[in-house]
């Protein structure tokens, strides 16, 4: 009998990911990303009897070097010391939260949705956008933090074997990114293969504009009344009912339209697009935010100049663990430019300080 339990509870459990999958045919929608229908990853691997690719991708994410230390990068204000200011943690999670209520909605694929939101930040540099735009001045061929977190997942993380993750996972991280550029365009090219790469990008808008909001308000740089009297009027007086009329009309659009596209109403996603142009005018281009930010940029320049000297070695250990043992590539540049882009806030600042600045001389 204990023999027959046993074997009995090995069979069951080599079903239940093909359990999983076969729900997801019954259950999503047909614009969904069936695990089933993954292109697959790089490297061939044996499945997991109970997770699904897409919660394996998910998992090995979470489980990441690169993404604990998210909790000590700058979001917008630079290395913060209040409690309760966000970081590149904290948004992740925010993207994955209001990303995952839309996928629900529209019956997408949640596994998917988590794993690219988790990772889409991962190859940001310290000083949020200030660190890129430095690296994308020094580094030979530039940088771009989307580009670099498909370098994080690819090579960099697990001592250069990278995660292996599924084909839909890395093009959501690699087309998340949309700048200043139209919420939801019309032109389709430049967006993500899979509708749940879709809302992972606009999440992470929907994400940022009310957060950021929230931060700079705690920060005294704004009050609620500053904000245009359409965007309150249209969107609502507080962080979640801004938050909710957003994802709702999102959801009900698209569900309206029927296609495997995004949608919004004109008015929600103008007063969307307006709340975004006054952040980037009161809070981001501000003299104070911006001041602190042209301190960064000279932290990692210095940081940079100063580690491309030939005599000067690379740290072993902590952060920095790619190695030539692994065939990583091993240009000065690359190492230098992979250094830097890892590093958090707090780790950037002592380091400068240690190398920069003069040690006290103690005398017995």
């Amino acid at each position: 009998m204990g023999t027959f339990l046993i074997m009995h509870m090995n069979n069951s459990i080599r079903c239940l990911r093909n359990e999983i999958e076969d729900r997801e045919a019954r259950n999503l929608s047909p614009f969904a990303c069936h695990t089933k229908n993954s292109k697959g990853r790089s490297r061939e691997e044996v499945e997991c009897p109970i997770r699904v690719a897409f919660q394996r991708d998910r998992d090995r994410i979470i489980h990441s070097k690169t993404f604990r230390r998210l909790t000590h990068k700058t979001q917008v204000f630079l290395a913060p010391t209040g409690d309760h200011y966000r970081t590149r943690l904290t948004h992740a999670l925010e993207v994955a939260q209001i990303a995952r209520t839309i996928g629900v909605a529209l019956r997408l694929n949640g596994h998917l949705i988590e794993a690219i939101a988790l990772g889409h930040d991962l190859g940001h540099t310290p000083f949020g956008h200030a660190g890129e735009a430095v690296l994308h001045e020094l580094h030979p061929g530039g940088f771009k933090h989307y580009e670099q977190s498909l370098r994080v997942v690819d090579v960099l993380e697990n001592k250069g074997k990278g995660l292996n993750l599924s084909y839909e996972v890395r093009d959501g991280i690699l087309k998340h990114s949309k700048g200043r550029r139209d919420i939801l365009p019309d032109d389709l090219s430049d967006l993500p293969e899979t509708m749940e790469g879709q809302v992972v990008r606009v999440a992470d808008i929907l994400a940022y504009v009310n957060h950021d909001l929230d931060d700079a308000i705690r920060a005294g740089l704004l009050e609620e009344k500053d904000m245009l009297g359409h965007i309150r009027a249209d969107l609502g007086e507080t962080n979640s009912q801004r938050i909710s009329a957003m994802v709702n009309d999102l959801i009900m659009k698209t569900i309206e339209a029927g296609e495997s596209r995004l949608v919004m109403s004109p008015k929600i996603l103008e007063a969307t697009s307006d709340l975004r142009n006054f952040l980037f005018e009161n809070v981001y281009q501000t003299p104070c935010v911006h001041r602190e930010f042209i301190k960064a940029m000279k932290i990692i320049r210095d940081l940079y100049h100063y580690f491309m000297e030939e005599d000067v070695k690379l740290p072993c250990g902590g952060i920095w663990e790619v190695s030539t043992a692994y065939g990583v590539e091993t240009s000065r540049p690359r190492k230098v430019c992979d250094f830097i882009a890892g590093m958090t806030d707090r780790y950037a600042l002592d380091l400068y300080t240690n190398i920069f600045f003069p040690k006290r001389w103690s005398v017995q």
